[in-house]
């Protein structure tokens, strides 16, 4: 099964302050995220990764 991770978690990873996340976010640059039942966030790993295959292909 491919590992959830919180916000805080993409947050740690990217060495992002939350601010650029919801900037990120908001204008559509952000990793696709699934909301739980409680209202929380979750980025799936492998979309994770895509998602940052995906930056080093657009800065070649």
């Amino acid at each position: 099964m491919d590992e959830l991770l919180t916000v805080p978690e993409v947050l740690a990873e990217l060495r992002v302050p939350r601010s650029t996340w919801y900037q990120w976010r908001q204008t559509g640059r952000a990793p696709r995220v699934f909301k739980l039942p409680n209202g929380e966030l979750r980025v799936r790993r492998s979309v994770f990764e895509d998602w940052l295959t995906g930056l080093e292909s657009d800065a070649a």
